[in-house]
């Protein structure tokens, strides 16, 4: 009967085998010695590298600078800004310019307002450009994604990181450990056919 045993001892030793070697990706924090071989997690010991690459991956793949003043310059010469802008002067010219020069009011005509709304709102569309062009190239000089992205990463406590991966890849995890058992299972079974081929 023990040899019947054999599939599901061999999916018990699969899964605890891939449960040991995931649980191994982050443990032992620290450098421990056995039989005065050096073990550590793959993570903990190689942190400053994967946040080096990381950094590198976000910057270069993901989210550079490039892409960032880009996509500000975009947005602030949209027609929604520009339209929020207009609705603004448009605001301003019809009831606080009245309240706070209540004479020079008393000459605005309606086709006055409008021409002055649009000579200011061509001068606010070129100035808010060129302050656009100005952040753009400071935020070039000065923001580095790729060493900001690094520190953070390399800060990260050995729990903390753990808690990122797996949050990320909690299913994957789970699907290695399962991968193990059903080679195991397998192996088993594969164990009975061997043993029961007659001699």
């Amino acid at each position: 009967m023990l040899i019947y045993s054999l599939p599901l001892i061999g999916a018990l030793i699969g899964w605890v085998t891939n449960y040991i070697a995931i649980k191994m990706l982050f443990h032992p924090r620290d450098e421990v010695r056995i039989f005065l071989i050096p073990i550590q997690g793959i993570f903990p010991k190689r942190q400053k590298d994967f946040a080096r690459k990381l950094g590198q991956v976000v910057s270069e793949e993901l989210l550079s600078v490039e892409d960032l003043t880009a996509h500000l310059k975009e947005k602030a010469t949209s027609e929604e800004i520009l339209s929020h802008i207009a609705m603004r002067l448009e605001d301003g010219l019809a009831t606080r310019l009245p309240r706070a020069f209540p004479m020079l009011a008393m000459f605005m005509s309606g086709d006055r307002a409008e021409k002055i709304k649009r000579f200011l709102l061509e001068q606010i569309a070129g100035l808010n450009e060129e302050l656009i062009d100005k952040l753009s190239s400071e935020l070039e000089d000065e923001l580095d994604v790729h060493r900001i992205v690094e520190e953070k990463v390399a800060a990260f406590s050995s729990d903390k990181l753990e808690e990122i991966l797996f949050s990320i890849m909690r299913r994957e995890f789970k699907f290695v450990e399962m991968v193990g058992a059903v080679l195991g299972f397998l192996i088993g079974v594969a164990q009975i056919l061997l043993l029961s081929l007659p001699y």
